[in-house]
């Protein structure tokens, strides 16, 4: 491996199974040299890894001696690739002294493709194609620090024999021109819709007047018999060009009058990223069609069917569509759905006239916005928290807990209570040692922790006399201060729930709502819990966050589960009859 130009102590690792860690990487490298810090990169949203990493150690022999004796060493099973670091991202865009190789044998893994090149110059990178088995995909790269060593290389092993196959190796050419070489340069025709009677000889009969055919195959299944499609090769790019016109004009049919199809050859991983680019373009463009005239309702009640929407709504406009999201088992509503005007005018109108109004025979008020897409309220929402809790950290606040951790309330340097678990009440993750006489789920006034701290020594002055105790407005500004840290302690711990995976949310957001239901509902925190957590992730956020919007909530659920129980009595009370 070739030196970096500056002598830098960092090292890049690639290649790493997704739930690698720090500690990891961490018990590899530190016995053969000492590191200094470990940075697996992650989304910034979801907080996944991007399946690299970066280690720094203390000095520039240790990261060498790291990178000859550890290079393709296996973690969790999968051979990571060690490189300098380059701080200069154009030395690796650039593709200078990047080859590529094709054709490698199964055999031949990161350490020997390396050990293959290394003899005609330094090598930055050398890596092997390797599938979700940790199997070779048949091609490789080697990035030469040199144009002239890679060069060197394509000139002496293009075509050679490396294991047991004859390999390509030619300069590396990045996707984008691939592919703008492949359009114009493809041969290779698909056709379906043949007959099942058509052979080989039929199709170069048929298509040989656009130009000479190098090979012609109709597919056939197991018992030899066509599957209806095949494929024909021309010499020349424009034949084929020719050929897959006249066809798709629809002059050329099958027996049953059916029209044959024709269109250039594609690998499976070409036609699926080709069908993501038309769809994602058709989703930008119904997006964009839509946006200002589509609106977002949601807090709509079992009663409110389509139709009454839209004769709410009719009065501000052109309705085109109206949809109320419902569930695909039961067919019940689910809260919510989208009302699409003609004109972006009468959609603002209508967002003005019906957000926050009750519709007649209905509790909740109608929340109206325009819809948005969910990448842009993931985005904005992310935005929002990290914006606050940056803000929140630039003041005076108690710390924030480890992510994956359940926040710890602090008191005058005294632990509370831990948080629960609201799918099962009984259990807790961690339990306190040091106040087992505390209630699960409450937590003592300040006046009480305070009760329970050693008492001090009335004479508590250095110069020996008399220390009287502190007025009671001082008591009161203590205890504000310590509500006022745990306040904003719990809103920094609400922004960093955005940063987990979505099925770590769920479980941080229903440990802080049973926390806040269980001070209001003791006897029902369980149920009410349950139901909340059948929101969405940013109304649930927004409950922890707005405490009047939470005990309508609760006062809600509580109806849902008093006349639920009447039900039950009544039916009970029949039965006995």
């Amino acid at each position: 491996m070739a030196k970096p130009t500056q002598l830098s102590a960092s090292l890049y690792v690639g290649d790493l199974a997704l739930d690698v860690t720090e500690g990891q990487i961490f018990e590899l490298f530190n016995p053969v040299g000492m590191v200094a810090s470990i940075r697996v990169c992650r989304d910034a949203v979801t907080r996944r890894s991007l399946g690299y990493a970066y280690v720094n150690f203390h000095n520039f022999k240790d990261a060498e001696l790291v990178l000859d004796t550890k290079n393709n060493s296996l973690i969790k099973g999968r051979p990571c690739r060690i490189m300098w670091s380059q701080r200069d991202p154009s030395v690796r865009k650039s593709g200078v002294g990047n080859i590529f190789i094709k054709n490698l044998d199964p055999d031949i893994g990161h350490k020997e493709l390396n050990d293959t090149f290394s003899v005609f110059g330094n090598i930055l990178s050398c890596k092997v194609a390797l599938n979700d088995n940790n199997l070779s995909k048949g091609y490789g790269f080697v990035h030469f620090e040199t144009e002239e060593s890679a060069q060197k290389a394509i000139n002496k092993l293009n075509g050679m024999i490396i294991g047991t196959k004859k390999v390509y190796v030619g300069k590396f050419i990045p996707k984008k021109e691939r592919f703008k070489q492949q359009e114009a340069s493809w041969t290779n025709v698909y056709l379906k819709n043949l007959d099942r009677d058509k052979t080989d000889a039929d199709l170069e009969n048929i298509f040989g007047r656009f130009g000479e055919i190098t090979s012609a195959r109709v597919m056939l299944d197991d018992s030899k018999v066509s599957r209806g499609f095949g494929f024909v090769n021309f010499r020349k790019h424009e034949s084929a060009v020719a050929a897959v016109d006249e066809v798709n004009k629809g002059n050329m049919k099958n027996a049953d009058g059916v029209p044959f199809y024709a269109a250039r050859a594609q690998k499976k991983a070409e036609r699926l990223a080709e069908l993501r680019r038309k769809f994602e373009q058709l989703r930008i463009e119904r997006s964009s069609q839509y946006q200002g005239i589509n609106l977002y309702l949601k807090n709509i009640e079992d009663e409110v069917n389509e139709e009454r929407l839209r004769k709410e709504f009719s009065p501000f406009g052109n309705i085109t569509s109206v949809k109320i999201a419902t569930d695909s088992y039961s067919g019940l509503s689910k809260g919510f759905g989208f009302i699409c005007f003609s004109t972006q005018d009468e959609a603002q109108r209508a967002m003005n006239e019906m957000n926050g109004k009750i519709l007649h025979g209905c509790l909740k008020p109608l929340y109206v916005a325009l819809h948005e897409p969910k990448e842009l309220r993931v985005q904005k929402l992310a935005t929002y928290y990290a914006q606050r809790s940056k803000s929140l950290r630039s003041g005076n606040v108690a710390p924030v807990p480890p992510l994956g951790y359940p926040p710890q309330v602090y008191f005058s340097n005294q632990f509370i209570a831990p948080m629960m678990n609201p799918r099962n009440p009984q259990y807790t993750r961690w339990t306190a040692s040091a106040n087992p006489s505390y209630p699960v789920g409450n937590f003592p006034s300040v006046q009480q922790t305070n009760q329970r701290q050693p008492k001090r020594s009335a004479n508590n002055n250095t110069n020996g006399g008399p220390s009287n105790p502190p007025p009671s407005n001082a008591k009161r500004n203590t205890s504000h201060t310590q509500t006022e840290q745990s306040t904003q302690t719990s809103q920094e711990q609400t922004a960093d729930i955005t940063t987990l995976p979505p099925d770590q949310q769920k479980l941080m957001v229903g440990e802080k709502l049973y926390r806040l239901v269980h001070q209001k509902q003791p006897n029902l925190a369980g149920k009410i819990t349950g139901m909340l957590l059948d929101g969405e992730m940013e109304d649930l956020l927004q409950l922890l966050d707005n405490e009047e919007n939470l005990s309508s909530k609760i006062e809600e659920a509580v109806r849902v589960l008093d006349e639920a129980k009447k039900s039950d009595h009544s039916q009970e009370s029949k039965d006995a009859q």
